[in-house]
């Protein structure tokens, strides 16, 4: 388990404009001057968070699918963040973690935010996903998820690093601020939010506030309002160190999610 490079893009994302975001996101990225092995998308990176699945969803072979896989190449590292997905007549909000050489791996997005009415669109995830880079075991879910420590349980140490991907509003900013923070010292992992800005579609403001927390609960990176592309480095010694001088995950209680 070596230390981790990671490249957030908090970015304003074009309403319902898949071209322009992948545009836009491509040409933010060109400011990457360093080696990174994972860059991180918002939530519904090409769209915004829209409930217009019927004419903005697309396959697991389509446009963004190709251009995820393109980025991964281009930067010999893996892209990960969620978009629209119609598979089998449902549509999903899913998150694709991509890998260089084209394989990838799939999240659907489990709490469906049921005030934005994203139920009555998509169809929930059922299954934690848990993938592995070089020697770090990272979960990803998607910004609603953050809200429920249960299905987000650091079970058994089943992961290093917690990444969240999201479409948050501002006038929620302060629940994203401390719940990121608490799933961290819970989970005795590194927790990274990462989030877009600007107004949407609905003319809802999202503030960014994208942040990487340490286990112990200190910052790492924090960006408010501005558009960002930062690269860092998560330390897996952080990890170690914390679990071996605070053995509180052997103390957790058992239980299966039913």
């Amino acid at each position: 388990m070596d230390n981790l490079k990671i490249t957030l893009f908090q970015g304003y994302l074009f309403w319902e404009n898949i071209d322009k975001n992948l545009q836009n996101i491509t040409l933010r990225l060109s400011n990457i001057r360093e080696k990174t092995n994972l860059i991180v998308l918002p939530e519904m990176f090409n769209t915004g968070f829209t409930m217009n699945a019927t004419d903005l969803a697309e396959s697991m072979n389509g446009k963004t699918m190709h251009w995820m896989h393109q980025i991964a190449q281009d930067y010999n590292c893996v892209v990960t963040g969620s978009i629209i997905i119609k598979e089998n007549d449902k549509f999903y909000n899913r998150l694709i973690w991509m890998r260089a050489d084209g394989t990838y791996e799939c999240y659907d997005k489990r709490h469906l935010f049921a005030l934005g009415k994203e139920h009555q669109t998509y169809t929930a995830g059922t299954q934690k996903l848990v993938v592995e880079l070089n020697g770090w075991k990272i979960c990803p879910a998607i910004c609603y998820d953050l809200r429920f420590p249960v299905w987000l349980r650091n079970a058994n140490a089943e992961y290093d690093l917690l990444l969240i991907v999201a479409n948050w509003p501002e006038r929620r900013s302060l629940h994203w601020r401390t719940l990121i923070p608490a799933r961290a010292i819970e989970n005795q992992a590194y927790v990274i939010g990462l989030n877009r800005i600007g107004h949407d579609g609905n003319e809802v403001y999202h503030s960014g506030d994208s942040t990487c927390i340490d286990p112990n609960g200190n910052v790492v990176y924090y960006k408010r309002d501005e558009e960002d592309v930062y690269t860092f480095s998560v330390i897996a010694d952080e990890v170690k160190k914390t679990r071996r001088t605070l053995p509180f995950l052997k103390d957790a209680d058992e239980f299966n999610i039913i």
